[in-house]
């Protein structure tokens, strides 16, 4: 994971901006104990968190201190050390098409006091996507609380996600027959084990990125003081046949209220580098004893074990929502880095009122997929697709997993020249449905 961002300089648009209003913008030290610790119970209160317990906050000063965090400070409040208004960015590299990985602005911890308005959320998303580019990373993302907010600052959703609940005692295993086996493993074995089995998998979709080291300690309720952890916590590894291990589960038992001697299994994190090693997991997790139903969230919309099942509407998606959403910063860069389904020439008439991704680009794309981008330059090619849209919904057509025909029938994309949506959909299109396993 790259850190050439830590120390990169406040925007000093956002700084004068806020400046007027009496506020002082600025990235906090993360490693002054005290005032990280601040920061972050300030985090806290604007996702309406109670005060975090002081051992807690000691974990995420530690564990967080690695990103460069913002604030806004009031000096007229009772707490001046508080900041009012928080952001949260790193560089991560981001899976696109093709098995390959970008760098990416990833934002979070975005929070504004109710007490303070006034245009202090427009400064902190302008000025990261300022950084971001001073930077020359090519594109942002970030997974979502409102989906109201982040619009008007050129991202939309690229990667869904869905909840899934599946009534085991209709969902006999009809999928292929695992060759490999499942084993207990300790919660100390998987937070030294995951990184390298998540590693292993996360090239294979669209949409994930790299977790980090307090991400596993929260997976497993191993957060010191947090009195939310999840409790009775089980994991188990697939080994494959030669004895290498290509996956994971994390589950727990929840008594079931309705039934007697029943009990729900709640599937917190589940990875798989093979499908092998998917069947096995899943068939393990569903026919576990004295189990009613398994429920699993922000999986995959597309999940392979609704065909795997004998009762095919025993698995029901419970919530579709938007997950990852995506922000185009550098149109060359951003369309370079992925491999695209198939070859053709497009070209690209994109709007973008913050100026970063403005123009009309011809993309040409090789047999092999790989893709040449450059600013339009004379005559549109006569066997071009040809279509105008928003920064917005190049975001959300990028990673592949979602439909530019869609978009189109939706009034966001106009087809230049007709029929052009269902040539980009088919250059555009991942095989392999996007998917980001965890929030950030």
């Amino acid at each position: 994971m790259s850190n050439n961002y830590f120390d990169a300089p406040n925007d000093h648009l956002s700084s004068e901006s806020l400046a007027t209003q009496g506020l002082t913008y600025g990235t906090v030290d993360t490693g002054d104990a005290a005032a990280f610790g601040s920061w972050l119970q300030a985090e806290a209160r604007g996702f309406h968190d109670g005060v975090v317990p002081d051992e807690t906050i000691a974990a995420w000063v530690e564990g967080l201190a690695y990103r460069r965090s913002t604030g806004v400070w009031d000096e007229t409040t009772t707490d001046a050390a508080a900041p009012v208004a928080t952001v949260s960015s790193w560089i991560a590299p981001v899976t696109v098409p093709g098995h390959r990985a970008v760098d990416a602005w990833a934002i979070s911890a975005v929070t504004v006091a109710p007490t303070h308005r006034r245009g202090i959320a427009r400064n902190l998303l302008e000025g990261e996507l300022r950084t971001a580019v001073s930077l020359g990373v090519p594109i942002a993302m970030l997974t979502v609380s409102e989906a109201t907010i982040y619009g008007r600052f050129g991202f939309a959703p690229a990667v869904m996600a869905a909840d899934y609940t599946v009534d085991t005692r209709r969902a006999a295993w009809s999928g292929p027959k695992p060759h490999g086996r499942v084993q207990f493993i300790t919660i100390d074995e998987l937070i030294d084990q995951g990184p390298a089995l998540l590693e292993a998998s996360r090239l294979a979709s669209p949409g994930q990125i790299e977790p980090w080291p307090l991400l596993w300690k929260r997976i497993v309720g191993r957060l010191p003081g947090d009195a939310d952890a999840p409790k009775n916590v089980r994991v188990v590894r697939y080994d494959d046949v030669a004895g290498t291990a290509q996956g994971f589960a994390v589950y727990r038992m929840v008594e079931s209220t309705t039934e007697l001697f029943g009990y729900n299994l709640d599937v917190l994190f589940q990875s798989s580098a093979t499908d092998d090693a998917y069947a096995g997991l899943w068939r393990f997790l569903f026919e576990m004893d004295l189990t009613n139903q398994v429920t699993a969230k922000l999986r995959s919309v597309e999940e392979p074990f609704a065909w795997q099942i004998a009762d095919f509407r025993a698995a029901r998606k419970t919530l579709q929502r938007d997950h990852l959403w995506t922000r185009i910063l550098d149109v060359k860069a951003a369309l370079e880095a992925r491999i695209f389904s198939a070859h053709g020439t497009i070209v690209l008439e994109v709007t973008d009122p913050l100026g970063y991704a403005e123009g009309s680009f011809l993309l040409e794309i090789a047999d092999d997929g790989t893709a040449v981008v450059n600013p339009l330059a004379g005559e549109v090619p006569g066997t071009a697709a040809h279509i105008a849209l928003s920064v917005n919904d190049l975001g959300a057509l990028y990673l592949g997993g979602v439909s530019a025909v869609t978009l189109t029938a939706a009034g966001r994309v106009t087809e230049v020249r007709a029929g052009s949506a269902s040539a980009v959909d088919a250059s555009f299109r991942s095989p392999v449905t996007p998917w980001l396993s965890l929030w950030f």
